[in-house]
């Protein structure tokens, strides 16, 4: 089957829930991971003060120190789900999510809550790479593109509202409040789950937990060269995003005086990724998702060379940092649901390991780039372009290899 008509196998394995319910649920647990991130921009200078931290970039890790947890997190998640089904995995991260946001309401140490954000992202990397897999045991091909995107929609939306709804909390309860809203959200999205969301894994399609079986299904993932070279593309682009929200609080309030309007900054910014995630849902289905996300990736290169030029010149002010900062948004939004189709693609026979095998991959090199990036934030700009231009630079030339020169055009595959 090539990935022209692969949207005519369509499964209902997620009766009783209808098509926009199913779409909702799964935006709703993703959604638990942008919303425990964004949320905490503009508490970084409050709990750097409130723990006496004196090193200005320090206060980063609670960000990337969830990030951390998220990513190895997805190393188990997607074997355990392979194994004992969705359900159970899925309900025991979110429990896990709602008790790490008790802790960190209580954390009386800046190390008590960096525990406590680990573990809130080791909650939230069930949530994403369940996410991934009931959608993959579901849909397929361009179908399966269309719902992510679809899903996409309704929970980009978090990253644009996030800071603002942050900076509105801290108003009436300091940051502290933050977690106090986090864990009812947790809280609602887990009941929601738990009576709505079936089990969408068949016990007869149920994996061995086994070291050998464990370690030979991410052989076989690592293996394929369609999903190994997606997830190091995927990895380079989420290093830029990374790097640009670990700075985006300093980058806005130190080198643009934006001060407290730094929220509706990020804001703006950010509705270049909910634009993408309409159009790419509208219009997946009849381009498909190589079109879309080579598309998506070239103007990303773009942009990172413009940004970079324009540092290197000194000539990057706020209006053309702003919307050249929101196509890139736009670009990334397009890209990754279509790199994480792609990666999934051959993978149906093991969809919960290979999740949590691109999703670990995609995370941790994210991670590592970001935090690098952010960490060298010295007041300018310069870090955080060159870097930007480098990690784009590097995910076009893996899709190059991955694609052996050939962008924009399908390929067949086999569904699993």
């Amino acid at each position: 089957m090539s990935d022209i008509n692969a949207d005519a196998w369509v499964s209902s394995g997620h009766r009783p829930m209808g098509f926009p319910e199913f779409v909702v649920v799964i935006a709703s647990i993703m959604a638990l991971n942008p919303l425990a991130m964004d949320m905490m921009l503009p508490a970084l200078p409050n709990i750097g003060s409130a723990f006496h931290i004196t090193v200005a970039n320090r206060p980063q890790m609670v960000l990337s120190t969830f990030l951390l947890g998220f990513g190895v997190g997805q190393f188990v998640m997607g074997p355990l789900s392979d194994r004992f089904g969705r359900r159970p995995v899925l309900l025991g991260g979110m429990a896990v999510y709602c008790v790490a946001s008790l802790l960190a309401i209580a954390a009386p140490s800046f190390e008590t809550l960096l525990l406590a954000r680990a573990l809130q992202g080791l909650g939230t990397s069930a949530t994403r790479v369940i996410a991934v897999s009931i959608v993959r045991d579901c849909y397929a091909g361009r179908k399966m593109a269309s719902v992510m995107s679809l899903a996409m929609m309704v929970f980009i939306a978090v990253p644009v509202i996030a800071p603002s709804f942050g900076q509105a909390v801290m108003l009436l309860a300091q940051w502290r409040g933050i977690f106090i809203v986090l864990m009812l959200y947790g809280v609602a999205a887990l009941v929601w789950s738990a009576l709505r969301m079936p089990e969408t894994l068949p016990v007869s399609e149920r994996k061995s937990i086994a070291i050998r079986d464990v370690l030979g299904a991410f052989r076989q993932t690592v293996t394929n060269r369609q999903t190994f070279g997606y997830a190091l593309a995927a990895g380079g682009v989420m290093g830029s995003l990374f790097a640009f929200v670990f700075s985006s609080q300093q980058i806005f309030t130190e080198i643009y005086h934006l001060g407290h309007y730094f929220p509706l900054a990020f804001a703006a910014i950010a509705v270049g990724v909910a634009i993408a995630g309409f159009l790419n849902a509208k219009i997946v289905g009849k381009v498909g998702m190589r079109v879309m996300s080579h598309t998506a990736l070239v103007i990303f290169v773009a942009v990172a060379g413009i940004m970079f030029a324009a540092t290197r010149l000194n000539m990057l002010p706020l209006g053309l940092f702003m919307p050249l900062a929101a196509m890139m948004m736009f670009a990334f939004g397009l890209m990754m649901a279509n790199f994480t189709a792609l990666a999934m693609e051959p993978q149906g026979h093991i969809a919960g390991t290979a999740s949590s095998l691109y999703g670990s991959i995609t995370t941790l090199l994210g991670i590592g780039i970001g935090a690098t990036i952010g960490q060298d934030y010295d007041g300018t700009l310069v870090p955080f372009t060159t870097g930007f231009f480098l990690c784009t630079l590097a995910a076009l030339g893996v899709v190059l290899v991955v694609e052996k020169g050939r962008l924009f055009r399908p390929h067949k595959f086999v569904v699993s």
